[in-house]
């Protein structure tokens, strides 16, 4: 039976990692389920080296892959620095005019946050119908400022800033757009096509401030498999059980209007754009009031328990287990 669409399942690829990959003594973190980016010593700070292919947009590819793989640099406590990018071209669809779009776009999104392209591969590629990019950000972080998502503590508050979901809302709207303008307009369309600028898909600025102002044990970007997973995956990692409160999860309306449209579950779509932050309590309100106060909204929204209290998630005044999605519910409008 062949596997579905989205990440590659967590028990597969685990397997695959424990079986092929390796280490050295330089790599301070390698790879690891939930874990955003690797870490090598490099002396006196490390150097954090992280993939992200962009596949579910063709339209504004190159923004999507320089703020998507900057993320997980900044989740890491790090500066993004440098890009490669191999970029993949349809055949019989690529023109002068596409190739220069996406070039420009990597370029102008690289510049809004100091980093330099400096390398990749291009090809037009037999079998594709659309624009693939696989991008490869390097950044730095030094040593007594790493953030692992495996940091995470138990009594730690969870943090949330923003709202979910902005990637998916905006890619929903990129790729549904003529059956949502007959359903709710084009100026509703527009809006939600525009969350990639605002609220944004950037979490640096989000993961700057939380670093400045309190004790942060672990930071996490949501991506494929919403919230949820982003959640399970920081419980992996960090070898933690955790508790959230649904009500106190903010979703966007215009989030929640897709997802009802669609049939999809919020909690299990793409998340990129918020910010998961596993803190010290005594430094929750200080963190929160500097994010809010700097533009950025962030809400507490759980707790990380011991191991034994598993993944939990409080419901109208029921402690259920926290929803597992096998595939980011995103994939159900391909269907």
């Amino acid at each position: 039976m062949s596997l579905p669409i989205g990440k590659l399942p967590t028990d597969i690829l685990a397997r695959m990692l424990k079986a092929y990959t390796s280490f050295d003594e330089r790599v301070k973190v390698g790879p690891a389920i939930g874990e955003d980016a690797a870490a090598v010593d490099m002396g006196d700070r490390y150097l954090l080296l992280k993939t992200d292919p962009i596949t579910f947009v063709a339209e504004d590819i190159g923004t999507y892959t320089v703020r998507i793989n900057a993320n997980d640099i900044a989740t890491m406590g790090g500066k993004p620095m440098w890009l490669l990018a191999s970029i993949l071209l349809p055949e019989k669809q690529t023109t002068n005019a596409l190739v220069e779009e996406v070039f420009r776009q990597l370029s102008l999104a690289c510049k809004e946050i100091g980093v330099f392209l400096c390398g990749g591969h291009t090809e037009i590629t037999p079998g594709i119908d659309r624009v693939i990019v696989v991008g490869a950000m390097i950044g730095e972080v030094r040593k007594d400022g790493l953030i692992t998502t495996g940091g995470a503590r138990t009594g730690d508050d969870i943090l949330l800033t923003k709202a979910i979901a902005v990637e998916g809302t905006s890619v929903i709207a990129r790729r549904k757009g003529k059956d949502l303008e007959a359903a709710f307009g084009s100026g509703f369309v527009q809006q939600c096509r525009g969350f990639i600028e605002r609220p944004g898909i950037s979490i640096l600025k989000d993961a700057e401030i939380a670093g400045r102002y309190g004790d942060i044990h672990s930071m996490h970007d949501p991506t494929e498999g919403g919230l949820a997973t982003g959640l399970y995956e920081v419980a992996h990692a960090a070898d933690v059980g955790l508790i959230v409160e649904e009500e106190c999860i903010p979703v966007y309306p215009e989030c929640r209007i897709l997802c009802n449209h669609y049939g999809l579950d919020p909690l299990g779509l793409i998340a990129s754009g918020s910010l998961l932050i596993a803190i010290n309590p005594r430094d929750t309100k200080k963190v929160l009031e500097a994010l809010n106060n700097n533009g950025v909204p962030a809400v507490k929204i759980g707790k990380i328990l011991p191991k034994e209290h598993g993944l939990k998630i409080k419901k109208h005044n029921k402690v259920l287990e926290l929803p597992v999605f096998d595939r980011d519910e995103i994939t159900k409008i391909f269907d």
